[in-house]
């Protein structure tokens, strides 16, 4: 019999053991990126605007008095009704390298989802896709990104045992960033903005994207609706969204496109690689966290390929190869060498594109799971 107890996080005491848990769980494991303390805070309580729409709980798992797991159940009534399904999400699920101990915490989320009237448990998952999400299951020891899940091989070698199987798979490529534009390529994006009307814009004041926040969010909205498991987001979960993350987006690498309407219809995102900053930041903003990632969003020859994608209608078009080329200029005139790219579904046309058009080694695949409970 198991001495694995698990408990409900419950008060900031018990929250700041559930957030501070990873660290102390992988802090001599490289590729391990320690999420600042102060974002995990505004995600899992009621600051987070999803928890409008979502049933969430925290659960920590103890043997004696020391911590030896943590995982959050999440119901996101939205999704569910979207995807016509009854399903509970396992998030932030962390664990020793002990299956009774991921078991309890499994056997835990399953009990809150039958509690709520769930049919199915899945994950890992986050409250929405603009959480961290999908376990890797090869090439463990390989690069991370700053938005992207870490896991060692036995997250995915237990996940298998309890008998849940791979509802969706990613792939996550390693890309030259600064291979020159092919005049060929050049001369047919000429072709297409002028067969289209289409644009690719260019920031020089942080003022001058903000017209175009809400306008990136809604059409992020239509390009990924489709996508497994997504759900557009919320006019409240936009609105932290721009708050959060535009005062810090590099306008070099928004390289946005819109039409003759000035319609958003396909989008690069891509940010300065943080990995480093973050881990020499250690979870923490202050002292000295937010010095390291300052510095790094100055200076940088890395970076993530955070969000892309093309509007349903604008699909086929050939104006993804515009905000592409774009993002390639710009990564030669800075000294970017390298871009990695964020999980994409394997067999969409995103992922089609990487591997025809790039020099792209694949990197690593990823997936969730799940199962009837």
């Amino acid at each position: 019999m198991s001495n694995v107890v698990i408990k409900e996080v419950q008060g900031r005491s018990a929250l700041r053991k559930f957030i501070a848990f990873p660290n102390k769980l992988f802090k001599d494991v490289p590729s391990y990126i320690p999420p600042l303390n102060s974002d995990e805070v505004k995600l899992l309580t009621p600051k987070n605007p999803s928890w409008e729409h979502c049933s969430c709980a925290l659960f920590l798992a103890y043997r004696g008095e020391e911590i030896v797991g943590r995982v959050a159940a999440i119901i996101n009534h939205t999704v569910n009704e979207h995807w016509n399904k009854k399903a509970v999400r396992f998030g932030w699920c962390d664990f020793i390298e002990d299956y009774a101990v991921f078991e309890a915490l499994i056997n835990r989320v399953a009990e809150y989802g039958r509690e709520h009237g769930m049919e199915e448990i899945e994950g890992p998952f986050g409250f929405t896709d603009m959480d961290k999400e999908c376990w890797v299951t090869d090439n463990f020891d390989a690069r991370q990104n700053l938005s992207t899940l870490y896991n060692p091989e036995y997250y995915v070698r237990f996940v298998e045992r309890m008998g849940m199987e791979v509802k969706c798979r990613w792939q996550q490529y390693k890309i030259p960033a600064n291979q020159p534009v092919p005049d060929k390529v050049a001369r047919i994006n000429e072709i297409v903005k002028q067969k289209y009307g289409v644009r690719v814009l260019h920031f020089k004041k942080r003022s001058e994207i903000y017209p175009y926040a809400r306008k990136f969010f809604l059409t992020l909205n239509d390009t990924f609706k489709d996508l497994y498991d997504f759900v557009p987001l919320t006019d409240k979960e936009i609105d932290v969204y721009i708050k959060e993350y535009f005062p810090f987006i590099n306008l070099d690498y928004a390289n946005f496109v819109v039409d003759k309407d000035d319609n958003l219809v396909a989008f690069g995102l891509s940010i300065p690689d943080l990995s480093e900053a973050y881990k020499k930041a250690n979870g923490k903003l202050f002292p000295f966290g937010w010095y390291y990632i300052l510095k790094a969003l100055k200076r940088f020859d890395t970076i993530d390929l955070l969000l892309n994608g093309v509007h349903p209608d604008w699909q086929r078009r050939g104006v993804h190869s515009l905000y592409y080329a774009e993002m390639n200029r710009n990564a030669i005139r800075d000294g970017v060498t390298t871009s990695y790219s964020n999980p994409q579904i394997i067999g969409n046309e995103a992922v089609k594109i990487w591997e025809t058009q790039f020099q792209a080694e694949p990197l690593m695949q990823r997936a969730v799971w799940g199962k009837k409970i």
